[in-house]
């Protein structure tokens, strides 16, 4: 650990090592060495990922760090491969991660597959459109409730969710709920508050504020954490007490869900402040598995040549529609392993991958009948960096 947060100039404490003991698995955990001293990790969690129809077993990598004095030696390229070939090993189709620098895994085969939308909106300018006023009830809970109620919220949320995954317990309690005075960042402790229907607890926000006063004026920023509802009114109501909370003048996220479509609830969409930016990168390690587990919005095919210079496993032309198989049979579309993760949870389609010269068509109309049958009903949503 201690060689890994070094690469990025950084420190692990007690706390940390503690943490992390309970999260990650050792098998998991791959370690360059040179002369017996550490000098790059990488690493992966076992995630069941939301894909379009339902869930797949997704390695969520991480820890991924080489040492400035060992850079540009092929150890990034060794762990890659190396994991990656482990990955499909362990019967998971899937890799996903979070990119600290968005030029490095492309290389490697790994897409953007889903945005990110960050906020950084003015709380006086905030008003919902339409509003007939509050429905239900929010209720502010300690740390001990917030670690009963808010997993199975967020487990119904995720599972409608593109790019969402699994929480076991442990991650719940070391990682969601932990609140570790590095992650603070100056600001203050985590607070926990849920939406309530009836008896049915439907929406929850984590928040922490960073207080600042200017000449005595209460101008503070709440720190949204995460906001989930399960449904549109739940989902309304738990920003509306985010923006409510008094002492802030602006209310951040790092993460927003696109697909709740904070920008249409609003009376002024400007005032939040909105941008986008690379979310959630993903790389098909078993392209044919995981083609065949996804779900497809309409009832034809096409014949995709995939190119996949890193795992050569993944070559070749596959039948995409109600059956996922490879076949002898003429393309209709060729592209690399990279931008077919780009469209695989809907943060693209084929037709954005033409006019970006990222797919080549050898059939007529064949870019727009990928773009139908991989279309999905909301953008995917990446919840938590990991």
């Amino acid at each position: 650990m201690r060689a890994g947060e070094a690469a990025f100039s950084s420190q692990p404490d007690e706390e940390d090592y503690a943490r992390q003991r309970k999260l990650m698995p050792l098998d998991r955990f791959l370690v360059a060495y040179d002369d017996g001293r550490p000098v790059g990790t990488t690493a992966s969690h076992a995630f069941e990922l939301t894909i379009p129809g339902g869930q797949l077993p997704a390695g969520g990598v991480t820890w991924v760090a080489v040492q400035p004095s060992h850079r540009r030696r092929g150890i990034l390229s060794m762990f890659m491969r190396r994991q990656l070939e482990d990955l499909r090993e362990r019967g998971e189709p899937l890799a996903i991660l979070w990119s600290s620098e968005s030029s490095i895994y492309g290389r490697f085969g790994y897409g953007v597959s889903a945005l990110n939308l960050s906020m950084d909106a003015d709380r006086s300018r905030f008003g919902l459109r339409d509003d007939a006023g509050s429905v239900g009830s929010m209720r502010m809970v300690g740390k001990e409730e917030a670690a009963e109620v808010l997993p199975p919220v967020y487990d119904r949320v995720r599972r409608l969710v593109h790019g969402m995954f699994s929480r076991t317990e442990e991650w719940w309690t070391e990682d969601t709920l932990a609140d570790p005075e590095s992650s603070r960042r100056g600001a203050g402790p985590q607070f926990y508050a849920v939406h309530e229907s009836g008896n049915e607890i439907d929406g929850y926000a984590i928040y922490r504020m960073r207080h600042d006063w200017p000449q005595g004026v209460p101008s503070g920023e709440l720190q949204v954490v995460e906001a989930y509802g399960v449904s549109r009114d739940a989902t309304r109501e738990v920003w509306r007490f985010l923006f409510g909370v008094d002492l802030a003048a602006r209310v951040t996220a790092r993460r927003v869900d696109p697909g709740i479509r904070l920008e249409l609830m609003v009376t002024d969409p400007r005032s939040l402040h909105l941008r986008i930016s690379d979310g959630l990168w993903l790389r098909l390690v078993d392209v044919e598995p995981a083609l065949a587990a996804r779900e497809y919005a309409s009832d034809g095919a096409v014949v995709l040549d995939v190119r996949d210079a890193f795992c050569p496993w993944n070559e070749g032309r596959f039948r995409v529609g109600s059956v996922v198989e490879r076949t002898d049979d003429a393309a209709d579309l060729e592209l690399d392993v990279s931008d077919l993760a780009r469209v695989y949870l809907g943060a693209y389609d084929f037709e954005a991958l033409e006019a970006a010269g990222r797919v080549r068509e050898h059939r007529a109309d064949a870019v727009a009948e990928a773009s139908a049958l991989f279309r999905t009903t909301r953008p995917p949503f990446a919840a938590e960096v990991f």
